[in-house]
C-alpha cells in the first residue's frame, strides 16, 4: 500500500499478544504482514489451528483514496492517513460472550482492538466524507485467503522497476495453486459490488469464495454479529 480444543476455549485466547512488534511487519506491505500475523496467531493457539475464527479485510474503494484515523505513518496528531488500500485482520472469537477485535499492525491503538472500538476511532463513520471517500470492505475468510493469496509485489514498483518501499526480505507469497500475483484481485473494490442485504444468504459466501464479499463501512459490525 502507499499514501495517497478446535471447538473449547483456544488457548492464549484471554491473553493475546499486546505488542505488535512479535509480528512480522514491513511498512506498507499490509497484505503479506496480515497473512504472516493470520498464520502466527493460528500457529500459537490465539486463534483457532485452522484460522477458522479469523477474517481478511482489505479496506479500499474505487478512487483507492481511503482515510483512516490513529495510523502509526501519519505525521498527523490526530494519526490520519489516506491509502489507496489497507489490510487488516478480524477476528470473530467465539467465547461464552462471541467478541470481535481487529489486528491492525499499522495502528497505534489497542492490540488487538475490540470491532466497535477500531470502527469508530480509525474509519469514523460520523465523520462527514465526500462520497469519494467512502471506504468498503471486501471480506476474505482467512483459511481461504492463506491458501490462494500470492503477491510478486509489482505493485511496489515504479515504472522504471525500481522500489517504491523497500520489500521484504523473505520470498514473494505464492498461492497453492501456483498463481504468482492476484493482490490486485483484492484490492480492486467497487460500491456497486457491495451486498446490502446482510441475511444468512449473503453472508454464506464469505466461508467459500475466494475472494469474499464486499460490504459498507457500515454493515461491518452487523456482518460479524452474524458470523
Amino acid at each position: 500500500m502507499k499514501n495517497t480444543e478446535e471447538t473449547g476455549k483456544l488457548k492464549g485466547m484471554m491473553s493475546s499478544p499486546s505488542d505488535a512488534s512479535q509480528f512480522t511487519h514491513t511498512p506498507l506491505y499490509c497484505e503479506e504482514n496480515v497473512y504472516f500475523l493470520c498464520k502466527k496467531l493460528s500457529e500459537e493457539g490465539i486463534a483457532y489451528a485452522d484460522g477458522s475464527d479469523l477474517f481478511v479485510a482489505f479496506i479500499s474503494n474505487e478512487k483507492k483514496q481511503v482515510p483512516l484515523w490513529h495510523q502509526k505513518a501519519s505525521n498527523r496528531a490526530d494519526g490520519v492517513v489516506l491509502w489507496d488500500y489497507h489490510v487488516v485482520c478480524i477476528q470473530r472469537r467465539q467465547e461464552s460472550e462471541p467478541s470481535t477485535v481487529v489486528w491492525d499492525l499499522d495502528s497505534d491503538l489497542q492490540f488487538p482492538s475490540p470491532l466497535s472500538i477500531y470502527m469508530a476511532e480509525t474509519i469514523r463513520p460520523s465523520f462527514q466524507l465526500f462520497s469519494e471517500y467512502q471506504r468498503f470492505f471486501r471480506i476474505v475468510h482467512a483459511p481461504i485467503f492463506l491458501r490462494s493469496f500470492a503477491s510478486d509485489r509489482r505493485h511496489m514498483k515504479d515504472s522504471g522497476g525500481n522500489w517504491v518501499a523497500q520489500p521484504p526480505s523473505y520470498d514473494p507469497i505464492i498461492a497453492e495453486d501456483g498463481a504468482v500475483h492476484n493482490l490486485n484481485e483484492y484490492m480492486e473494490i467497487s460500491g456497486c459490488d457491495a451486498v446490502t442485504n446482510l441475511e444468512a444468504g449473503a453472508i454464506s459466501p464469505v466461508h467459500i469464495q475466494r475472494l469474499g464479499v464486499v460490504i459498507g463501512q457500515n454493515q461491518v459490525e452487523e456482518l460479524f454479529s452474524k458470523i
